[in-house]
């Protein structure tokens, strides 16, 4: 049984990421600092799966490097913690930078590394970047720090090669989690007519495609960046009926 860890696993798409690793029948280790990861494993577990559950921050690298290497070696790893917020360029804070960075960025680096350090030849690293590293309003901060998630993803995967570890990123655009309610009903609205395909992408849409990037199926790819964004990053949004080619 080859051992997959996740990070940002206890809610939205950490815990959908988690579940299908689950029954792809992977044991999973599932890292998120708030203690609902503890709950998540356990209802996990009691159907069966193999999940265990640990409360830690990406940003504590000590911490980090115990609980890999207590379950190494590690075959799999899927970089999701994250962090976002909105704010105008004009009021965007150092603080606000460092805050992104820190967890977005900084946190990715540490995981990776230490979990590398421990990885078999052949392994698989998925990073969870954004469709926003394209660009957003007002999160220049959170774009930023999802850049540079890209940009690392493809240092990783040269450094990486000799050792056959394939590194990957994941980019979301808008996923029914926690941070699509926090919007108001009038920008969900907003975001949903953006959508091509006409539906705000699922947990499980995300976890779909990292699956298949940490599958041994994939023996091929690596240093690339999928968009998982219902086809948002075309630019079209939803055309009206009467405008379909198909009518």
């Amino acid at each position: 049984m080859e051992t997959a860890l996740v990070t940002g696993a206890a809610r939205g798409i950490g815990r959908g990421i988690v579940e299908r690793l689950a029954a792809d029948g992977y044991r999973v280790i599932a890292l998120d600092r708030r203690d609902d990861v503890l709950a998540m494993a356990a209802e996990l577990s009691a159907g069966g799966a193999q999940v265990e559950a640990v409360v830690v921050d990406v940003q504590n690298r000590a911490a980090i490097a115990a609980i890999i290497e207590r379950i190494a070696p590690l075959d799999v790893i899927v970089n999701n913690a994250g962090i976002t917020s909105t704010r105008r360029f004009e009021d965007l804070t150092e603080a606000d930078f460092r805050e992104n960075f820190d967890i977005n960025t900084l946190g990715t680096f540490v995981v990776a590394q230490e979990g590398a350090r421990r990885m078999r030849n052949g392994g698989r690293i998925v990073n969870i970047a954004s469709r926003s590293f394209a660009g957003a309003p007002q999160m220049a901060h959170y774009v930023a720090s999802k850049t540079a998630v890209v940009g690392l993803t493809r240092a990783m995967a040269i450094d990486l090669s000799p050792r056959d570890i394939r590194v990957n990123a994941v980019a979301p655009g808008v996923v029914d989690t926690d941070m699509l309610h926090y919007m108001t009903p009038e920008r969900q609205q907003v975001m949903l007519s953006l959508q091509l395909l006409g539906r705000i992408g699922q947990p499980e849409d995300i976890a779909r495609a990292v699956a298949f990037l940490a599958s041994r199926d994939n023996r091929y790819i690596t240093g690339q960046v999928l968009i998982v964004d219902g086809g948002r990053s075309l630019g079209q949004g939803q055309l009206p009926p009467e405008a379909s080619p198909y009518n």
